[in-house]
Order: structure tokens, then sequence, then C-alpha cells
């Protein structure tokens, strides 16, 4: 699953550097995508999560201590940049 979602991100690489993308890691059980991002509202960690029964994608950014800052559920697959650039760099 971590490699679909760099896919789809590598589909709009222009706007995935502007967030300062880094440092991607697979979540336990290959459930999505963890990454570093160095954006104008989010700075630090965003994760990507793919609910199966759903076929959707949930977007979290964390905090430093690790709780959840800002959450997205369903999230279509064509969505998923934008979604994530709306809360990591744009308003």
């Amino acid at each position: 699953m971590a490699e679909y979602i760099m896919k789809i991100l590598r589909s709009q690489l222009v706007v995935v550097f502007s967030w300062g993308f880094n440092t991607p890691m697979r979540l336990p059980n290959d459930k999505g995508l963890r990454f570093l991002v160095n954006g104008y509202l989010h700075q630090g960690a965003v994760e990507v999560i793919y609910n199966a029964g759903a076929d959707l994608f949930t977007v979290n950014t964390i905090n430093e201590d690790g709780s959840i800052k800002q959450q997205e559920n369903d999230v279509y697959l064509d969505c998923l940049v934008n979604v994530i650039d709306r809360m990591v760099e744009t308003k």
C-alpha cells in the first residue's frame, strides 16, 4: 500500500516537493505511508492510511508529541494530493 500511495503522490511531484516532502516510511502492516513535511501550515509528520473496506484514505497531520493535529476522513485517491496540500501548505 505504501508504494501505491507513493505512485499517487508522484503524479503531482511539483506540489509534493512544495511541502518539503522527505523520509517516507511504511506504516505497520503496510496500512499506509508516513512522511515528513516542512509546509507553510504544518511542519512534521503526515500519515496516509488506507481503509480497505471503503476503498478510501484517511490523512492525519501529526504533532511533535505524536497526537493527531488534523484528520481528514474518506478521501478519494484522485483528491489525495489536494487534501494533503490543503492541510500542509495552503488554506
